[in-house]
């Protein structure tokens, strides 16, 4: 497992919370993931920022990936390992938590989520 624990900041919360309301979905893991996924879609490597985690949004590892937790993990790995970044533990361990910022930021800056059927037109392109 990547965390045990997943903190968001509070902007992230924030715009968690928006993406909530536009798209119906109600638990915040499966907006998180889509997050993650969006973010890794992107060729560029995500800002090295410091991530506040101020927020009382916590989940565990495993209520974030649920029974595809190990899917996550590999994922980032294998982000890593295209970008020739180490593979420690602390390496993947940020750049999950860079992705997860970033997807979030991601899918609430387009504008272009309105409904859940613009979430899921993100997945057939």
């Amino acid at each position: 497992m990547i965390v045990k624990q997943i903190r968001l900041s509070n902007q992230a919360k924030d715009k968690l919370s928006r993406l909530k309301g536009k798209t119906g979905i109600k638990n915040w893991n499966v907006l998180c993931r889509w997050a993650l996924c969006y973010s890794i879609k992107e060729d560029s490597i995500p800002t090295d920022v410091q991530i506040i985690q101020d927020s009382n949004l916590e989940m565990s590892w495993y209520t974030f990936g649920g029974e595809d937790s190990d899917l996550y993990e590999a994922l980032i790995i294998a982000w890593c390992k295209s970008k020739n970044l180490p593979l420690d533990h602390e390496t993947v361990s940020k750049y999950f938590k860079l992705h997860m910022e970033r997807g979030i930021s991601y899918l609430c800056g387009t504008n272009f989520i309105k409904s859940i059927n613009d979430l899921l037109k993100l997945a057939t392109n």
